[in-house]
């Protein structure tokens, strides 16, 4: 995960449970985890649900398109849109030992021709030229060692990354903290991409609430998204059928 500068940096480590392996920033709080045996595999249901931008796009079209991941976490949304997407992904991260632990421990490939990971403040990189109306799939993941609010949660910030989408692009975000304001984040996202534009899931149990926004407001038929959402699910094993259940609009 990503957040802003600051002179010290947390250290990372990682634990393991069982199958299942965890990293940390020098903290209790998981900031991603992995099936060791199945390094691909989202562990996570607000993972899982931080992929519901499929919904809305043509899944024949999927290669074809650009993911962006602002925090690299334990590295599981670049892993699984670089090797079971086939996407051209890029993350970016503030510190170099997250780097360093995904290629480590979490099994995180070396830069390619279809993947690679940035480090800088993800607040000034989505800014640059080279992202500005290039990206398909845009994915927020921002906290620090406490975890307790999104370190990058602003209108501002917000309107950034929607001037990085495609037309059909969408970013998703995950909400999560003691100190974060679910209704106050959806606020200053209908600043920046406008109040027919927000979806959401409800909370899960561990607290992480995905929201989802899009370049361009859509409401496919429920049909479509039935469709999608099988493919969805036998295609990457995503359980997409459930998204379409409790995936609705949310307005601020």
């Amino acid at each position: 995960m990503v957040r802003k500068a600051s002179p010290v940096l947390p250290e990372v480590n990682f634990s393991e449970e069982g199958p299942i392996r965890h990293l940390h920033l020098g903290s209790e709080w998981i900031q991603g985890s992995m099936l060791v045996e199945a390094p691909t595999v989202l562990v996570h249901e607000y993972i899982q649900r931080m992929m519901a931008w499929l919904l809305f796009v043509d899944p024949a079209t999927v290669p074809k398109r650009q993911a962006l991941q602002l925090g690299l976490g334990a590295a599981s949304l670049t892993k699984f849109c670089h090797k079971e997407l086939k996407m051209k992904t890029t993350a970016i991260e503030l510190n170099p030992q997250v780097l360093h632990a995904c290629r480590g421990w979490f099994k995180l490939p070396a830069d390619n021709s279809r993947m690679q990971v940035v480090l800088g403040d993800a607040s000034e990189e989505i800014k640059k030229d080279q992202w500005i109306g290039a990206v398909d799939a845009l994915q927020v993941d921002l906290y620090d060692e406490e975890a307790a609010a999104p370190v990058l949660d602003s209108a501002d910030f917000y309107a950034d990354c929607r001037a990085a989408l495609t037309e059909e692009g969408c970013m998703t975000v995950n909400l999560f903290g003691r100190s974060s304001s679910f209704q106050a984040s959806v606020d200053k996202m209908a600043q920046a991409f406008g109040d027919e534009a927000l979806w959401a899931f409800k909370a899960t149990r561990e607290g992480n609430t995905v929201v989802m926004a899009q370049r361009t407001p859509s409401r496919p038929k429920r049909s479509v998204l039935l469709e999608r959402a099988e493919f969805i699910q036998s295609h990457w094993g995503l359980p997409a059928d459930k998204w379409v259940r409790v995936f609705k609009p949310v307005h601020a």
